[in-house]
C-alpha cells in the first residue's frame, strides 16, 4: 500500500459521510458523499488516496461513470496526468459512440462512450463513487475492452462490502478508500 494512503486517516474521511435512513425507499441506509465532498480538506485527501494507488503505474485516461464519477474522475485523472474520458447515459454524447446495456434490480439501462475515446492499448482507470452490486461497472469494463483499452483497475470512493460487488471482478485491481459493512 503507498505510503500516502497509509498517512490517510479513513475514519475521518467516514465521520464526512452522512448517513440518509430509509432513502431512497424504506429500508435502504443511503451513504451520502456530499457532506465529504464539501469538505476541502476531505475531498483533497480523497482524491490523494485514489491518485496513491495509482500513481506508480502509467495511466493514459480515466473513465468516470455518470454522474458521480463525473466528480472524481476530473480530479483523479489531473493528479494521474492523465486524460479524462466522460461514459454516458444514451444520447448525451455529440459524436458517434458505442453503446452496452445492462441489467439492473428493477430493469436495465445503457451507458455510451465516444467511439474514438479510447485507442488500443491504452491503460486506463475506471471510476465511480460506489461499488454496490457492481453492473454499471460491468457495463463500463465492457465498453473499455471494446475499445481495445488496458484496464489498469477499478477505483471506487465507497465500497459496500455486503453487496459483494468485489466478487464481479476478481481479476482486476479494485481499490476502493471506504468501506462500510452494512
Amino acid at each position: 500500500m503507498p505510503e500516502q494512503i497509509k498517512s490517510i486517516n479513513v475514519e475521518a474521511l467516514k465521520a464526512l459521510v452522512r448517513t440518509v435512513p430509509d432513502f431512497p425507499k424504506p429500508g435502504i441506509l443511503f451513504y451520502d458523499i456530499t457532506t465529504l465532498l464539501k469538505d476541502k480538506t476531505g475531498f483533497a485527501k480523497m482524491i490523494d488516496a485514489l491518485a496513491s494507488h495509482y500513481i506508480e503505474r502509467k495511466v493514459d485516461l480515466v473513465l468516470g461513470i455518470e454522474a458521480r464519477g463525473f466528480i472524481f474522475g476530473p480530479a483523479l485523472a489531473y493528479r494521474l496526468n492523465a486524460g479524462f474520458v466522460p461514459v454516458r447515459k444514451p444520447g448525451k454524447l455529440p459524436a458517434e459512440t458505442v453503446r452496452v446495456s445492462y441489467d439492473l434490480e428493477y430493469g436495465s439501462d445503457a451507458l455510451e462512450i465516444h467511439k474514438d475515446a479510447i485507442q488500443p492499448g491504452q491503460r486506463v482507470v475506471l471510476v465511480d463513487d460506489l461499488l454496490a452490486t457492481g453492473g454499471t461497472m460491468e457495463a463500463t469494463v465492457k465498453l473499455a475492452r471494446q475499445l481495445g483499452g488496458e484496464i489498469v483497475g477499478l477505483a471506487f470512493a465507497v465500497e459496500l462490502d455486503f453487496l459483494k460487488g468485489r466478487e464481479r471482478f476478481k481479476e482486476f485491481d479494485v481499490f476502493s478508500l471506504l468501506h462500510y459493512d452494512v
